[in-house]
């Protein structure tokens, strides 16, 4: 099991904005937050996915789990109303199994970020 993620991003306070209105449908937001560092988490105040000021990371896949499809889809929304762009809207991917439901944002230094719902309508 994965304890946590970290990305590394060229502008922090850019990239704050992007995941703070992009996983808030997601019910994740910041809950540590350093100069050069950000941890984002649930409720519980545990961060598990960080961002940090360095070498940026590309073209990493990070998928987070969504607990319907109408998350899914708020989560695509609200990440290209922040800047995201777009790398898949919200649908159906049988080719991964019939129930996958997920969409897929470009952030600003270029990792493909994912909500996905295996749930069943």
């Amino acid at each position: 099991m994965i304890d946590h993620v970290t990305l590394g991003v060229h502008h922090l306070e850019e990239s704050r904005h992007f995941y703070e209105h992009a996983l808030a449908p997601l019910g994740l937001k910041v809950v540590r937050n350093a100069p050069e560092l950000l941890g984002f988490g649930d409720d519980t105040g545990r961060p598990f996915f960080w961002l940090a000021l360095r070498e940026p990371t590309h073209r990493v896949h990070v998928a987070f789990t969504a607990p319907d499809r109408a998350t899914v889809d708020a989560f695509h929304a609200a990440a290209l109303r922040s800047g995201g762009v777009d790398n898949g809207p919200p649908g159906l991917r049988p080719h991964y199994h019939e129930n996958y439901y997920g969409a897929f944002v470009f952030d600003a230094d270029g990792n493909n970020i994912e909500a996905v719902c295996h749930r069943p309508e």
